[in-house]
């Protein structure tokens, strides 16, 4: 029975991905901070009959990522796939921002990652098999205001993915990135208006977001995507998931970065109504 660890499963898309990897016949082991709160979770597992178990995890410690590794690697011995799913998203002005919310994201999303790849990897890579999957965004490659922390760790993760996948393809083991788009998830909606900024880009994003979940794409779009990938013999390292994945991608593509700064410059009329014109979204 092949074996998989992912992390960040108490909603959304990693509790999704946990279902459908362990619907697959996988012996899953789901991590998060809190088990206490995966009631729902837990009675689908047992609904199901589903080979599951939920363990406590904080991807931003040493000492909880090495003893949750050190305890599941002792018991079934080295793991198939790992899932670095678990993220959080903070959204601000880059002056108005504290800088401790620049610390968290980058704790978790991108040194999470490199905490539950490096616990893992002399495992994987004295077995020579191994299959690591890292759930960055869209956002790896397009920055734009309020996002401009969360973008950063996703940059980041791009960038340190990219890095190990050719340290380890001699050892067999493969590393893929995830990019989805707008995904109807707690976090998206979450994006919200802050009032109190002097700068408009809050209220801008909150309304694309808006708009976009009003045609959701729900995270099993991504769950599957993510088994898909796990599953295939590919060697393909990106994979945006999602409807506005990729047109999102080759838009900022089609741009200078002065264009693309000019645009997100721009006036309110002016944003509103290319938005509209350019994806049909009215963000108003």
């Amino acid at each position: 029975m092949k074996t998989a660890l992912i992390t960040g499963t108490s909603k959304g898309i990693g509790l999704e991905t946990a279902l459908a990897f362990g619907r697959a016949g996988y012996k899953v082991f789901a991590t998060m901070r809190n088990p206490d709160v995966a009631i729902d979770f837990k009675r689908k597992i047992e609904a199901e009959a589903l080979d599951i178990t939920i363990s406590k995890m904080d991807v931003d410690s040493d000492a909880s990522v090495k003893q949750g590794m050190d305890t599941i690697i002792k018991q079934h011995g080295t793991l198939d796939v790992l899932v670095n799913n678990a993220g959080i998203e903070r959204h601000g002005s880059v002056e108005e921002m504290p800088i401790t919310d620049f610390e968290d994201v980058m704790n978790t999303n991108y040194l999470g990652v490199l905490r539950c790849a490096k616990a893992l990897l002399p495992q994987m890579r004295k077995h020579r098999k191994g299959c690591i999957i890292n759930v960055a965004s869209v956002s790896g490659h397009i920055s734009n205001s309020p996002l401009g922390a969360y973008a950063a760790s996703k940059f980041a993760l791009e960038a340190i993915s990219e890095a190990l996948a050719q340290e380890v393809k001699p050892f067999n083991i493969k590393v893929a990135i995830i990019e989805p788009g707008i995904i109807n998830t707690e976090m998206a909606a979450d994006i919200s208006v802050d009032d109190t900024s002097i700068y408009p880009h809050s209220k801008r994003q909150a309304g694309l977001f808006v708009a976009a979940l009003k045609n959701p794409t729900p995270p099993t779009l991504v769950a599957d995507k993510i088994l898909e990938v796990a599953e295939s013999n590919s060697w393909k390292l990106r994979h945006p998931v999602g409807p506005d994945a990729e047109p999102f991608i080759a838009w900022r593509a089609s741009m200078t970065d002065e264009q693309w700064v000019d645009w997100n410059a721009a006036s309110d009329d002016d944003w509103y109504k290319s938005v509209e014109q350019d994806f049909g979204l009215n963000a108003r």
